[in-house]
């Protein structure tokens, strides 16, 4: 399987993460509308991880890796995605 793409986005209240499938043009997994990036960092690998998925691509989305967006990479790193 190609590496999917963990794409990240974050608005003033939420945060967002899907992983898309680009060759497939599919979208695998996602964590909508979470409150903490911890959180919706260890649903997006939980859901991935079931389907067998662990190497990804993390797409910051041109944030900068810091903050809460490096805490959403950290969770997902410890739940067991690998990037």
């Amino acid at each position: 399987m190609n590496k999917v793409r963990l794409v990240v986005f974050r608005s003033n209240k939420y945060f967002y993460a899907q992983a898309v499938d680009d060759s497939k043009g599919e979208t695998l997994a996602s964590a909508d509308k979470v409150k903490s990036a911890e959180e919706a960092g260890k649903i997006i690998a939980e859901k991935l991880l079931k389907q067998k998925v662990t190497n990804v691509v993390f797409d910051r989305n041109s944030y900068r890796f810091h903050g809460n967006i490096k805490k959403l990479a950290e969770a997902a790193r410890s739940a067991g995605l690998k990037f």
